[in-house]
């Protein structure tokens, strides 16, 4: 987006929130999806190569939600400061709608 038109719309800041809020929520898929592979598997090869990447992105899960703490763009242990940063996002999305 042209950047006038991100700082007219209080998009400047909200792109990089959503593009960290989004890889953490894939992160999160992936780990959840490893983790059920490693289950369902059917040999001991299979098995440990999808308990590597579950490792992997488990790690990447870390790394993602430890940037977006030191960043500000997630409380996850701090909920009342969290549910805040929801509700500002939730009214930014709803000023940009017609």
């Amino acid at each position: 987006m042209n950047p006038i038109l991100e700082h007219m719309s209080g998009l400047h800041t909200l792109t990089d929130d959503v593009i960290a809020m989004d890889l953490l929520i894939n992160a999160k898929s992936g780990v959840r999806n490893y983790a059920m592979a490693v289950t369902e598997c059917a040999t001991p090869e299979i098995k440990q190569i999808l308990m590597r990447q579950l490792d992997e992105a488990i790690v990447s899960h870390e790394k993602i939600s430890n940037y977006m703490v030191q960043q500000g763009l997630y409380h996850p242990y701090h909920i009342p400061e969290q549910i805040q940063l929801d509700l500002q996002n939730i009214q930014t999305a709803m000023n940009i709608l017609p």
